[in-house]
């Protein structure tokens, strides 16, 4: 599976190892990615999340309810 999160978008960076000589190689920065489940109260039914650890705050501070609504905004099947 990718490493993004649902709700925020986070997705990876990418940049540079660099060697003790000094020499690059390319890498990739993950973001912390989480699979949490929810109860969705409106829809009487759990649903399996895939968020950064941002997100997860950021889903105890709206709510469930209002972040399914933000990622269903943005296309994202839930």
């Amino acid at each position: 599976m990718s490493a993004h999160c649902m709700l925020t978008g986070a997705r990876p960076g990418f940049g540079n190892r660099i060697s003790h000589s000094h020499r690059r190689t390319s890498r990739r920065f993950d973001p912390n990615i989480q699979s949490k489940r929810y109860w969705l109260a409106s829809e009487g039914r759990q649903v399996r999340l895939r968020l950064s650890t941002k997100g997860i705050k950021t889903v105890d501070v709206i709510g469930v309810e209002a972040a399914v609504a933000r990622i269903r905004a943005r296309g994202v099947r839930v």
